[in-house]
């Protein structure tokens, strides 16, 4: 009797200053997120990635010289493999940076594997993201050639775990979460993606919604933010935001990442360099910024209770 594979997805980042520009390129060439002309694509994310290669390595040297991304999928894949058990292998596959989709499978099959669980770390589903890995996987897997059943985990934005999860993180980084205005922040997507049927607009909206109903009558909105590029994307932006709630008599905001469950460039340079001195200089006298779930208890139980229901 072989193993059920969980294969845990996710973006990953750069884990030197020298993979930055790699890194870069990885991301633009992917056309599951920059829709360029297929027969131009490299080139022009090579082009890309030279330019924005500098001053996003000036982010990285703020954040330490890596992303901590790769270290807490891999904690979060230890703690899923202690809680599921023999029965399951658990590897981690990142989709533009080690360790790659090919890393991940020759890690897996070191073992007898007669079912795969794709199980990404993108709470709400989009095509640009989980849409993005599952691709990869599959491009991968078919040169495996091995007929092995996979199941695809498209999203979790509403498991009762995940919620509670995020609720229990907010309470114990915000005890005197009352005096607070919650501002939760997603990545934004471009509006056509939305228009095309994509669900990670109304998914962020659910889980918030799911969230706030721990927090009656607390005052929160929802905003995005890490738009790149001249196309229209989901809105309001988070900084646009926070000048609007300064601007309102805001004084005290708490920012909630609430579909990130690892750190990055988004969360540790953005929300808490950029947009806490943007806060500081509107006159927001405490700007918290609650942490990502990582390997919260109740975040492994709930990645742990999904799989056991595909297994």
């Amino acid at each position: 009797m072989g193993k059920t594979g969980v294969v845990l997805m996710n973006m990953g980042g750069p884990d030197s200053l020298e993979a930055v520009q790699p890194f870069l390129y990885n991301l633009f060439s992917d056309h599951d997120i920059i829709q360029i002309p297929r027969l131009i694509q490299k080139p022009v994310a090579y082009l890309i990635s030279k330019v924005r290669a500098k001053k996003t390595m000036d982010y990285y040297r703020v954040m330490g010289g890596k992303s901590p991304q790769k270290e807490q999928t891999l904690d979060q894949a230890d703690k899923l493999q202690k809680a599921l058990g023999d029965r399951f292998k658990v590897v981690v596959a990142l989709r533009y940076w080690h360790p790659f989709t090919e890393e991940a499978l020759d890690q897996l099959f070191e073992e007898e594997i007669d079912k795969i669980i794709l199980l990404p770390l993108y709470p709400q589903y989009s095509r640009t993201t989980t849409g993005s890995s599952f691709n990869e996987f599959y491009r991968r897997f078919k040169k495996r050639r091995k007929d092995i059943p996979v199941v695809e985990i498209r999203s979790y934005h509403d498991h009762p775990l995940f919620i509670k999860a995020w609720v229990e993180n907010i309470r114990e980084y915000i005890p005197d979460y009352k005096e607070y205005y919650f501002l939760f922040s997603a990545h934004s997507l471009p509006e056509k993606i939305i228009k095309q049927g994509d669900p990670y607009k109304d998914q962020v909206e659910e889980t918030v919604k799911l969230i706030m109903e721990y927090f009656p009558d607390q005052p929160h909105s929802i905003s995005y933010q890490s738009k790149v590029g001249p196309v229209k994307w989901l809105e309001p932006m988070t900084e646009d935001m926070i000048v609007k709630l300064a601007e309102e008599g805001i004084k005290k905001l708490a920012v909630i990442p609430v579909a990130f469950v690892s750190e990055h460039s988004e969360t540790l340079y953005e929300l808490d360099k950029e947009y806490g001195k943007l806060a500081e200089e509107k006159g927001i006298e405490s700007y918290r910024r609650v942490p990502t779930l990582r390997s919260h208890p109740l975040f492994i139980e709930a990645l742990k209770d999904i799989v056991e229901k595909h297994a």
